[in-house]
């Protein structure tokens, strides 16, 4: 079974920092494709970042590049989010997704079929 479980999210003020977690069991993240995604309310979900399986790329929503930072710790079997210079729009709940099957594109929420629960991230201004 299947389990992601993402930590780590609060309230913070505009230009601090904030990192996530997600435990990931059931699967083995190197054989996955990873990626984090946000939801503010009222609004879609929308991608943030994605980690490629072997290729060792990471991918970023234009709005958050050179400001977050995604990693993942095989050995843990955990993916991070690491958040800078935050901004009032960074306000969501943040998930973690992972994608088991081959897609044309891991940018996109129809392409990872296992989500966390998310956790919310405020920021104030």
């Amino acid at each position: 079974q299947v389990q992601l479980v993402e930590s780590g999210g609060g309230l913070v003020q505009a230009g601090g920092s904030l990192s996530l977690s997600c435990a990931a069991s059931g699967l083995n993240i190197r054989t996955c494709y990873m990626a984090w995604f946000r939801q503010a309310p009222g609004k879609e979900r929308e991608f943030v970042s994605a980690a490629g399986r072997s290729d060792g790329n990471t991918y970023y929503a234009d709005s958050v590049k050179d400001r977050f930072t995604m990693s993942r710790d095989s050995a843990k079997n955990n993916v991070y989010l690491r958040m800078n210079s935050l901004k009032p729009e960074d306000t969501a709940v943040y998930f973690c997704a992972v994608s088991t099957v081959t897609t044309s594109s891991y940018l996109v929420a129809p392409s990872y079929n296992y989500w966390g629960q998310g956790t919310q991230v405020t920021v104030s201004s």
